[in-house]
């Protein structure tokens, strides 16, 4: 995962914004959401919405920790016959992703 626009945008007040949308375009599956769901047993859809908590800066990277708002649901938990559709949980983790200054790769680890 490579964040060039988050990078190029530290320390101008667009930063929040171009990071969010640039972690927005990479997609919920290119994000540990899984291992964070609370209340359902898998991740549905591309819809996330991003908050940044904090965002720190070390002399090689930048550290943004994010608050993730997704949705899940409870795969198998109904009978073949059973017309009740599947009903979406909300779900939130909180995830710090690190950008390296040189080249611009990120990391990602869910910290709660």
């Amino acid at each position: 995962m490579v964040l060039n626009k988050a990078l190029a945008a530290w320390g101008t007040p667009a930063f929040q914004a171009v990071f969010k949308a640039e972690v927005q375009a990479l997609g919920a599956e290119a994000l540990p959401l899984q291992a964070g769901l609370a209340h359902s047993s898998q991740v549905v859809g591309d819809k996330i919405t991003i908050m940044v908590l904090d965002a720190t800066e070390t002399p090689t990277q930048l550290q943004v920790r994010t608050g993730i708002f997704y949705a899940g649901v409870i795969v198998g938990s109904c009978c073949a016959d059973d017309p009740s559709p599947l009903c979406e949980q909300p779900e939130y983790c909180e995830l710090r992703i690190e950008i390296e200054k040189s080249g611009a790769g990120a990391t990602v680890t869910l910290v709660g």
